[in-house]
């Protein structure tokens, strides 16, 4: 008996609706940050909700988590971390942490999770439905370096397209977005030392 592989099924109105919705986001980030329209805190926060927001307007859900999802997302955290410290590269070029560490860092977390949730969670299983999972795993990470350039630059599009692919795979391995929220967030948290 021979099973046959479910097809990727629906409209790509979704997706393309979070996407533009990113990037008026993003936009909104970067005309914020060129103007010093307000402190880098603010503008993080702010984002970071924004990201929320377009997340929960997409449907998206929280699902049940696996108890090892933590240590996963600790573990790949870990290793970006160490490749990080092992070539001298940033995670975050160019930028300094600003401000104090305790709301730099509540911002980070919560930028890192916002990100992860509307990424791996939301865009992706959209993607997943229509054009299948592995399509949705390279076109995940490339929006996800894509949202990084008008902050760091067109150098940091490698950099964050592998990353953007380990966050997947992160997600692939555990079923969620535990595990790359919680790498995103040590890999962006370790910044403030790096």
């Amino acid at each position: 008996m021979t099973t046959v592989a479910a097809r990727p099924s629906g409209s790509l109105s979704r997706p393309v609706v979070i996407v533009v919705g990113l990037a008026a986001i993003v936009g909104l980030r970067w005309a914020a940050t060129i103007s010093a329209a307000a402190d880098a805190i603010a503008i993080g926060l702010i984002f970071g909700l924004g990201l929320l927001g377009l997340a929960a307007i997409a449907g998206w859900r929280p699902a049940s988590e696996r108890r090892s999802s933590l240590v996963i997302g600790v573990a790949g955290g870990g290793v970006l971390v160490v490749l990080a410290m092992a070539t001298r590269a940033s995670l975050a070029p160019s930028l300094a942490p600003p401000g104090p560490f305790v709301p730099w860092a509540g911002v980070t977390v919560l930028v890192a999770s916002a990100e992860e949730i509307l990424l791996r969670g939301a865009l992706f299983d959209e993607l997943e439905r229509t054009i299948g999972v592995g399509l949705a795993v390279v076109a995940t990470s490339l929006v996800f370096a894509l949202m990084h350039v008008p902050l760091y630059g067109w150098g940091v599009l490698p950099l964050d397209f592998g990353v953007g692919l380990w966050f997947a795979g992160l997600r692939l391995a555990t079923g969620g977005i535990a595990a790359p929220a919680m790498a995103h967030a040590m890999a962006d948290l370790a910044t403030w030392w790096l």
